[in-house]
């Protein structure tokens, strides 16, 4: 125990008080103990440090910082030393504006396109996730503050994010939704890490035990401080005997008698206790050094600079018919689309960052050395049919050469919160596309959005820009790959599906129910689509440059391959080099290929390069739920290198010595799961994966029940309480412009309400609330007011011990 001195001298109370948050972003204080408080900060990509009063969704002002590309946009860049840059740069505002702990990256796996939070995490392949994420982090502390990755973990969906339960079998929870955070753990060794909101079979993440003790701190070696989402504690005792260390945000005083309850009861041991409390202190202590020792200023415009650079090397072009780009100096061209003058450059939610200047299309294409013909807006922003901007954007279009049309979703469809109802752009911006292009064939699409989207009307433009959400200086990156001034060099770091009806996971995602089952197993993104042979718009990997490159002399071993890449073309540029392994014969069942490295390569025009991926540890395991360990089926195995899943260039063939573990699927009938077909898995099939019979799900009327769930209760209020809130969603969707307050207090569970109001309401008022629920009425209600009275005369009392120790 390293902080034992401090330790000894706090009294239970102390000692508990200090395991949750003082305020919305800060922990407790106990100064006369020499315990300071820290700040904890939204960052993962910009730092929310909120001015005023504080709040977890970023409803009120924060202090001005760089926005930078989302982890979306720099996952495309497939270059981890890029990520450690902006990490970097993060890293030195949060300590310039005081900030301990940045709460970010997250990195969770991007299992269905319609996640409302998609935008936020890299990929669909955790080794991609992990690589890059692990870069984030190494960033962000190099200073001396703290990383905080998220969110831990199998954390997939907003809809009812606070209560769903992930059911999960145990090879696919290994090997897609925690191999991310793993090589995070032991590559980059975060100081904290974010658990999830979420269940995972059964037990909520903050108190799982296989999830924060076996698996984190004993297989993976971490030593840091687990820090809850914002009112993810569901039961803070079992949290701390499990492994969470930090309760946040501020839940008020009756979690801290929950605490000491627990302890007195031997529920949970003083131990435990000390144990996390000795976690927290490492955290406090050694990053409020940093923050004090950092300076309190730093280069805005090198850090614009750089959010630029991002952006420029992440875009990626996913067409180009005819070679229209990059475009020459002078050509007319005519501007269209809302996003041209007022850019969509990030999603919404808590990772909102008060950026400190954003640059617009229309403002940075006056330095580029394009003539323009005009701008015009050519659709309203959040898809009402508007046939006057239309026609106007048409009569533009026909005096130039070429159109720049700014297309994209709009804030409402990606937002933490809600998820997105499906992957289409508004029919009012298809429709002028389509306009555009029947009087002006030399149409450019430059897209705006964090998460794939279903691309029918491709047919309609001549070339297609992806800038993802660029960031404050996206806008600018945009107009360098326009001009040629960057040769875009970015590959789509998850698969762009023809239509969500092709997706896996179609029929078991964000549904009403309580539990979400992952019924495709392994078989998330390309594993999917590769294995069954299903044909995409656009695969895994892609992306188009303004050169080209050629791969020769593929040398491959066990423990790595070289290549020789070539630019084979007139300009220099970036070529991303993928390495998967295949095991075409083998006998424990795995998709037909899997990510296991990659080399971001820089080649002036005619230039070769010999490039060196390594094969680690993770390029031939499986989870072996037998052995319940890591395993190798030995035996031959393909290794293919290539530009992208879809595009193998090299394939080297190689021998690997198995670890001779039995087959765990012997006489397990797992028709789909040997086929890649999982679309067709029956509920005995996934009963069998799974190991144990499928959870019930049905709504219970208990704390955990979610107040837009009210309505299936016994109390009228309940009614009127579920009815007021999905009204007042319903508006704020049909206005265009989610309402992040009534989001979250749709989606969230009753406990919640003893976590997230600053301690005016105790968990006895929320036993009251569900007891009125149950139809209790007067009962539940008299409950509530007797728990009240007792909440205040209690937090007086506790709060006036710890101010006087």
């Amino acid at each position: 125990m390293k902080h034992a001195d401090i330790i000894q001298t706090l009294d239970l109370e102390q000692k508990c008080a200090l395991l949750s948050g003082g305020t919305v972003f800060d922990t407790r204080a106990l100064p006369g103990k020499n315990v300071p408080s820290i700040t904890l900060s939204d960052g993962p990509n910009g730092v929310r440090k909120q001015a005023g009063a504080a709040d977890h969704l970023g409803l009120n002002p924060s202090v001005p910082a760089t926005c930078f590309p989302t982890s979306a946009t720099v996952a495309n860049s497939w270059d981890p030393a890029l990520g450690e840059a902006v990490g970097e740069a993060m890293g030195e505002e949060a300590a310039a504006q005081e900030v301990s702990v940045l709460l970010g990256p997250g990195l969770n796996i991007k299992r269905s396109p319609l996640c409302g939070r998609n935008f936020e995490y890299f990929s669909e392949d955790p080794y991609l996730a992990g690589k890059m994420a692990a870069g984030y982090v190494r960033g962000i502390q190099k200073n001396g503050i703290a990383a905080c990755p998220k969110h831990f973990a199998v954390n997939s969906q907003e809809l009812r994010r606070m209560a769903s339960d992930s059911i999960v079998d145990e090879r696919t929870l290994r090997e897609i939704y925690l191999t991310g955070f793993e090589i995070v753990v032991k590559e980059a060794k975060p100081k904290t890490i974010m658990s999830s909101y979420n269940l995972i079979n059964g037990t909520y993440a903050n108190e799982n035990a296989h999830l924060l003790k076996d698996i984190l701190r004993k297989d993976w070696g971490f030593e840091g401080a687990v820090v809850t989402d914002w009112g993810g504690s569901n039961d803070h005792a079992l949290g701390v005997k499990n492994g969470s260390t930090l309760e946040m945000p501020f839940p008020g005083d009756d979690s801290v008698r929950e605490l000491m309850k627990a302890v007195e009861s031997g529920k949970i041991s003083e131990a435990d206790v000390d144990a996390r409390l000795d976690e927290l202190l490492e955290l406090v202590l050694d990053t409020k050094a940093a923050v004090e020792a950092a300076p309190r200023t730093f280069d805005a415009d090198a850090h614009h600079a750089l959010a630029r650079r991002a952006a420029g090397e992440s875009i990626v072009l996913l067409k180009n018919e005819g070679g229209i780009l990059p475009l020459k100096a002078g050509e007319k061209v005519a501007v269209i689309g809302d996003f041209a003058k007022t850019p969509r450059y990030q999603g919404a939610g808590s990772s909102a960052v008060n950026s400190i200047k954003v640059d617009s299309f229309l403002d940075c294409l006056t330095e580029s050395g394009l003539v323009s013909a005009g701008y015009a807006q050519g659709f309203e922003r959040q898809g009402k049919a508007n046939d006057t901007l239309k026609q106007e954007a048409v009569a533009l279009a026909q005096n130039a050469n070429v159109v720049l049309l700014c297309m994209g979703l709009d804030e409402i469809k990606e937002s933490e919160g809600i998820d997105r109802s499906n992957m289409k752009l508004a029919q009012s911006q298809l429709d002028l596309l389509a306009a555009v292009a029947a009087v002006n064939p030399n149409v450019i699409v430059l897209l705006s959005a964090g998460s794939s989207l279903e691309t029918e009307w491709l047919r309609d433009c001549k070339a297609l820009v992806y800038g993802c959400l660029g960031g404050q200086a996206g806008a600018g990156a945009l107009v360098d790959v326009l001009t040629g001034a960057v040769c875009p060099s970015g590959k789509l770091a998850e698969t762009w599906v023809n239509g969500y009806d092709d997706s896996p996971v179609k029929d078991h995602f964000a549904g009403e129910g309580r539990t979400v089952q992952y019924r495709e197993g392994l078989y998330v993104g390309y594993r999917y689509f590769e294995t069954a042979g299903k044909p995409v718009a656009f695969p895994f990997g892609y992306g188009l440059s303004y050169t080209t490159f050629a791969y020769s002399g593929l040398k491959a071993a066990a423990d790595g391959v070289t290549l020789t890449v070539t630019n084979t073309g007139r300009c220099a540029g970036a070529e991303i080099v993928q390495l998967y392994v295949a095991k075409p014969d083998a006998k424990i069942f795995r998709p037909a290929q899997e990510l296991k490295g990659f080399a971001k390569v820089w080649l002036e025009a005619g230039e070769s390069k010999t490039v060196t991926i390594p094969l680690d540890d993770k390029a031939f395991r499986y989870w072996n739920i037998t052995t319940d360990g890591w395993e190798v089926e030995g035996g031959k195995y393909l290794i293919r290198v290539g530009a992208s899943s879809d595009d193998i260039c090299l394939t080297g063939e190689i021998t690997v010595l198995g670890t001779g573990a039995p087959n765990p699927y012997q006489s397990v009938e797992l028709p789909h799961y040997r086929t890649g077909e999982v679309t067709q898995v029956s509920d005995e099939e996934f009963a069998a994966l799974l190991g144990r019979p499928i959870p019930e799900d049905k709504i219970k009327i208990d704390r955990n029940m979610t107040l837009g769930e009210l309505g299936h209760g016994r109390s009228p209020l309940g009614w009127i309480v579920a009815a007021v809130l999905g009204q007042l969603l319903r508006r704020s969707i049909q206005r265009g412009k989610p309402d992040l307050n009534i989001l979250f207090q749709y989606n969230m569970p009753l406990r919640a309400l003893a976590k997230m109001t600053n301690g005016a309401i105790s968990m006895g008022m929320v036993d009251g609330i569900v007891m009125e629920a149950q139809g209790f009425w007067i009962i539940g209600l008299l409950r509530v007011i007797v728990e009240a009275v007792k909440n205040i005369v209690l937090n007086a009392q506790m709060e006036n011990r710890l101010k006087n120790s």
